[in-house]
């Protein structure tokens, strides 16, 4: 591809993500707000958040996790908040996978971790991975709130959490860059909530 190609390339897919990001606010704004307010009660409550996904959708539950714990922005100072990326810890993610199988690598976790009254975050670009969908069911057993970010049509999980963030998309490179500014906004709207 030339030098020229290759630019207009880049331009085209700009116009194309700024289309999409708008589609995304205008489709999910209410729920993107009611979701900060599900998480804001949670938190308030005493409750936690556990995060799970596989490949790039981990990266980005341990970038949300740690956005909660430590600080979105230097300019607000506030104390942490209780957020558990389940896919951090090699430990637990192999002997689980070694014991009982890679599907149930975060269903395990939140066997152990959590209580009701917590919220379990799913993020996966396709909302089909078996340990994602049987991590949901364990969820919901539980009692905790099950909330998912996904793409596409959701897949399995679409219809399995109580709350499904679907970004209109089947690019798992798209989904997952609109799943990154959804994560930006939630911390947002919860940090005005607790720590305004």
């Amino acid at each position: 591809m030339k030098q020229e190609d290759k630019l207009l390339h880049l331009i085209q897919l700009a116009k194309e993500t700024s289309v999409l990001r708008q589609a995304v606010v205008e489709q999910l704004g209410s729920s993107l707000v009611d979701t900060a307010n599900l998480i804001s009660g949670v938190i308030g409550a005493g409750g936690k958040l556990l995060l799970a996904g596989n490949g790039g959708s981990a990266a980005q539950a341990s970038h949300f996790a740690a956005e909660l714990v430590v600080r979105l922005t230097a300019e607000r100072n506030r104390q942490a908040l209780p957020a558990v990326a389940l896919c951090v810890d090699p430990s637990v993610m192999t002997a689980s996978g070694n014991d009982f199988g890679f599907e149930h690598v975060f269903s395990r976790q939140v066997e152990g971790l959590g209580n009701r009254g917590d919220m379990l975050i799913i993020l996966s670009t396709s909302g089909n991975s078996r340990n994602l969908v049987k991590a949901a069911r364990t969820a919901r057993e539980k009692g905790l709130i099950t909330v998912a970010l996904l793409g596409g049509t959701g897949g399995k999980l679409g219809g399995m959490v109580e709350r499904s963030l679907v970004v209109p998309h089947a690019a798992t490179q798209r989904v997952q860059e609109e799943h990154q500014f959804i994560i930006h906004v939630l911390v947002e709207l919860v940090e005005e909530d607790l720590c305004a």
